[in-house]
């Protein structure tokens, strides 16, 4: 892997500087992927459709260490290529496919691909994965595998005033009582006066319209 690290400007994505497109592989270039496009050139396309597919299969969950053995004596490549080509190769793929297929078109993916030197035929192969007839399969994999926090089962909430109170600053002022239940069967109770109520109010929705103004740029950033 020495003589394939040396290529430090791998870390800025070509194209970046003069096309100010948003890449799917994000603002730089993963070590991998730019390892893996150096060393496509050793590849014949017959030889990267085995590759492709093992790691695909890895994808789906499957164990691929001994077809890994039998795909390096197939293809001849020393075992630090052939490693090389595999993370990148299954970097790149996880990276294209965490992003959602409305907010990145194949024209475009096949273009940036195009940017890292890929050659076309294979660009085509790769883009039929993300593309493809086994995409709903890999999402599926991709969030049974992934790591999620609780989220919120169950919300309760009502207001309260107090009417006899130790506290002369809380009598007869009004408060929201509320409890969340976690889908990990957590449960959570706390009281908020109106006045932090409507600061949380105003907080939630300014974050949510900065969300959506976020989305809507990076979805036009990826689709030209």
């Amino acid at each position: 892997m020495s003589a394939v690290g040396a290529s430090a400007p791998y870390l800025h994505l070509p194209g970046d500087s003069y096309s100010g497109r948003l890449s799917f592989l994000g603002g730089q270039l993963p070590p991998q992927v730019a390892a893996m496009a150096q060393l496509l050139g050793e590849l014949d396309r017959s030889s990267f459709r085995k590759l492709l597919k093992l790691v695909v299969s890895s994808l789906q969950g499957e164990d691929c260490r001994e077809a890994v053995q039998h795909l390096g004596a197939s293809v001849g490549l020393p075992e630090e290529s052939l490693g090389a080509l595999l993370a990148g190769v299954h970097t790149l793929l996880r990276q294209a496919l965490r992003v959602p297929l409305a907010s990145l078109k194949p024209e475009a993916f096949k273009s940036q691909l195009q940017e890292l030197s890929v050659p076309q035929d294979l660009a085509e192969d790769l883009a039929s994965v993300v593309f493809g007839s086994q995409r709903p399969l890999l999402d599926s994999v991709a969030r049974q595998q992934g790591t999620w926090l609780p989220h919120v089962a169950n919300f309760r909430w009502r207001v309260d005033v107090a009417i006899s109170t130790s506290s002369l600053a809380r009598s007869l002022r009004p408060s929201v009582l509320m409890q969340l239940v976690l889908s990990d069967g957590s449960a959570h109770r706390f009281e908020v006066p109106t006045a932090k109520f409507q600061e949380l109010r105003y907080g939630v929705a300014l974050v949510l319209k900065e969300m959506a103004d976020l989305e809507k740029k990076c979805d036009r950033k990826l689709q030209d």
